[in-house]
């Protein structure tokens, strides 16, 4: 199965997901496709047209596809498409929910700039950034961040927290038990059948990465 393709976020929907995380990269004439790494094959994307990489999907697809019935993590990997994103998601709101999230802090001031009203998440993995201070409705950490006290924390401010990537039934049952808000696994089946058993489906979204 090919991540970050139609076909694996069909699969996660059918097992039962509430939605999935993806990647979106700019090619060199500033088209959105989806792909988590800066190649895909022998082609760099950043150097490549869109007609190179027809073989991607681009965040039209996806969104046109999905933005009815799937909760969408929508991850910007580079700067440059944050006007795209906007205008794409006002052609195709989310009837489910979404955040846009990136590692990078200029990317969501600029979608901030844009947008007050898209949800936007800062994704951190070594350590936690200045999340306080940011323009974020999420906090996005790996989950050797997360504590109880963050996740308290997170709430307190009025914020969401998300985890990744958790493919291990204890560690699922581990972050429920903290609240978090949403678990994001590559394990789509054993998570909707773990959050199923012991939780209330509505508490604990399960995101496929």
């Amino acid at each position: 199965m090919v991540e970050n393709s139609v076909t694996a976020f069909e699969l996660a929907m059918q097992h039962g997901c509430d939605g999935f995380e993806f990647d979106v990269r700019r090619t060199a004439d500033a088209q959105a496709v989806v792909c988590h790494g800066p190649r895909s094959g022998r082609i760099t994307l950043a150097k490549a047209k869109y007609a190179q990489c027809r073989h991607l999907a681009s965040l039209e697809e996806v969104l046109a596809r999905f933005s009815r019935r799937a909760f969408l993590n929508i991850e910007l990997k580079v700067p440059g498409l944050e006007e795209q994103l906007l205008s794409a998601l006002r052609r195709h709101p989310p009837e489910r929910g979404c955040v846009v999230s990136s590692f990078l802090p200029e990317v969501l001031i600029e979608l901030r700039a844009g947008s007050e009203i898209v949800p936007l998440g800062i994704i951190c993995d070594r350590k936690l950034p200045p999340w306080k201070d940011m323009p974020v409705n999420y906090l996005v950490p790996h989950r050797s961040l997360v504590t109880p006290g963050l996740v308290k924390s997170v709430h307190h401010l009025g914020k969401h927290l998300l985890t990744w990537t958790v493919n291990d039934k204890d560690s699922m049952v581990h972050f429920a038990n903290w609240e978090v808000d949403g678990i994001i696994s590559d394990k789509t089946e054993l998570l909707v059948k773990t959050l199923r058993k012991d939780y209330k489906r509505d508490s604990i979204p399960s995101l496929a990465q």
